[in-house]
C-alpha cells in the first residue's frame, strides 16, 4: 500500500471522527508551585470544537486521494 493511500485513509477516518464527536478535550498544566514537600498544580481543561466543514473537507480530500489514479514509474 502506498503512502498516498495511507494518508487518504487517515484523512477519511479523522473526518468521520470529527463529524461524530465534534470536539475534543485535553488538559494542560498552567501553574506549578512547590512549597517544601508540598507541590501545587493547576490544570486547565481545554475544549476544542471541530467545525463540520473540516470533517467533511477531510473526507472529501481523502476520497479524492483514493480515487485519483497514480502513474507507475
Amino acid at each position: 500500500m502506498s503512502a498516498v493511500k495511507i494518508v487518504a485513509i487517515v484523512l477519511i477516518a479523522a473526518g468521520i471522527l470529527g463529524l461524530v464527536y465534534g470536539k475534543f478535550v485535553y488538559t494542560k498544566e498552567t501553574h506549578s508551585t512547590k512549597l517544601g514537600a508540598l507541590e501545587l498544580l493547576v490544570k486547565d481543561r481545554e475544549t476544542v470544537n471541530v467545525p463540520a466543514w473540516v470533517g467533511v473537507g477531510a473526507i472529501v480530500v481523502g476520497g479524492v486521494l483514493l480515487l485519483i489514479p497514480r502513474k507507475k514509474s
